[in-house]
């Protein structure tokens, strides 16, 4: 009996800011990966644009993918170095599913925080007097 590749989980941050013919080069790279390294995308879900918790790269949002897909364990490396010298990536994670971990939402995942303004000197709290 074949031994089944492992099952992955990639959620992919994109930034708003790069054009979206970018954005869709990023996504169909990442699948002529995938398929060129013979697995399978198993689950693709757009969640659209949402506040990040936090800035990054001085950005407060970003568009959020997740693929599930199942590759050879040998692309994980070879997609994680592509993944993070692009541009228009702000973040990703490949996370590898176990047995018996529950399958993804149907939907996205609510909302629950939104990224903090930038402080500016003059809304900066003053030192304490001595």
């Amino acid at each position: 009996m074949a031994k089944q590749p492992p099952l992955y989980d990639l959620v992919l941050l994109l930034a708003t800011t790069a054009p979206d013919e970018q954005r869709t080069k990023i996504l169909s790279d990442v699948e002529a990966a995938i398929t060129g390294a013979g697995g399978s995308i198993e689950r693709q879900d757009e969640w659209g644009q949402r506040p990040m918790a936090y800035r990054i790269q001085h950005q407060p949002d970003a568009e959020y993918h997740l693929l599930q897909f199942k590759s050879p364990p040998t692309l994980i490396e070879t997609l994680t170095h592509d993944l993070g010298i692009t541009d228009g990536v702000v973040r990703f994670r490949v996370i590898k599913n176990l047995p018996g971990t529950p399958p993804a939402p149907d939907s996205a995942p609510p909302v629950v925080a939104t990224a903090a303004a930038p402080a500016t000197g003059a809304e900066s709290t003053p030192e304490p007097e001595h």
